[in-house]
């Protein structure tokens, strides 16, 4: 059960949380130029000392890691993924590193969420560390990343089930749990955050730009779903509307802002939120809602 002052200290207090990530760095003349022809977003456009969320993308357009940039020198940047995703990120770069002037390499850094309405009066970091956008947008904020980053004095210790609630409240897929490489990234609602359409060409570049002139039609989207009930189904529970399975639990948390159990799910695109469907799972089912994505606004 996610603690009540955990969930509250999130949004209208101030807390603190470390965020398992793997960070890569790539350094070196090239290196920027390098990115700016394998990264969704613009990352010349991207000045040193800020950061945007970025799709690494196969040829065909598929989701290789979702990630976060951060320019932390004219020719370093720092990429962060979801937490065993980094060896992954190093070897599609590494493919694609031909006669190129830069390396690439594991850190054994930190990242540290600090959230809640407070977090605006939090002092910048000091020296080695970064002030990096947010994991969970629409919610107050920011990270910290760095080799030795701790969390702001003052801010409550939350534990990972109350940000899982919240990453799930806000609409933030996972590597390994909603993102993976046979993932479309439109369906998973991320091109808006992570793609520029003004920078020149990237790998996988065509599949978001065909199906972004169609209207971004899909034929699953990543939807919130909301328990009508106190028991928590399990990740992988079925998504039924009518007699018909349209889409599987990706996530499960527990949202005290809701007042009930939430998840994340691709649903078909026929069914159109708000929708009363069934979550069905071996000897249970429980009545829910599937509704657009935050659950929270």
């Amino acid at each position: 059960m996610v603690a009540t002052d955990h969930a509250i200290a999130l949004r209208r207090g101030l807390a603190a949380v470390a965020v398992a990530r793997d960070v890569v760095r790539v350094a070196g003349p090239d290196a920027v130029s390098f990115l700016q022809g394998q990264l969704s977003q613009d990352v010349v456009a991207t000045a040193v000392g800020d950061s945007a969320f970025s799709l690494l993308l196969a040829p065909q357009g598929k989701v290789d890691a979702f990630l976060r940039l951060t320019r932390t020198a004219d020719d370093e940047v720092v990429l962060d993924t979801d937490a065993g995703w980094g060896q992954a990120v190093m070897d599609r770069l590494g493919r694609f590193k031909l006669r190129v002037r830069c390396e690439i390499a594991l850190l054994d850094w930190r990242v540290v969420a600090v959230r809640g309405d407070a977090s605006a009066s939090v002092a910048p970091p000091g020296p080695g560390a970064w002030r990096v956008v947010p994991e969970t947008p629409g919610v107050p904020g920011f990270d910290l990343l760095g080799p030795d980053v701790e969390a702001p004095e003052g801010a409550l210790l939350v534990d990972g089930d109350a940000y899982e609630a919240l990453r799930i409240e806000a609409g933030v897929p996972r590597m390994g749990a909603e993102l993976d490489e046979s993932t479309i990234p439109e369906s998973a609602g991320v091109v808006e955050r992570s793609v520029s359409f003004t920078k020149g060409c990237y790998t996988g570049q065509e599949l978001v730009a065909r199906i972004d002139s169609r209207g971004g039609n899909v034929p699953r989207r990543l939807r919130g779903v909301v328990v009508a009930t106190n028991v928590v189904p399990p990740v992988g529970a079925e998504v039924v509307a009518g007699a018909k399975v349209v889409g599987a639990l990706t996530s499960v948390g527990e949202s005290l802002e809701r007042r009930a159990p939430v998840a994340l799910a691709y649903v078909q695109r026929g069914v159109e939120p708000p929708a009363e469907v069934t979550l069905r799972w071996p000897g249970a089912e429980v009545p829910a809602t599937v509704e657009v994505l935050p659950l929270v606004r």
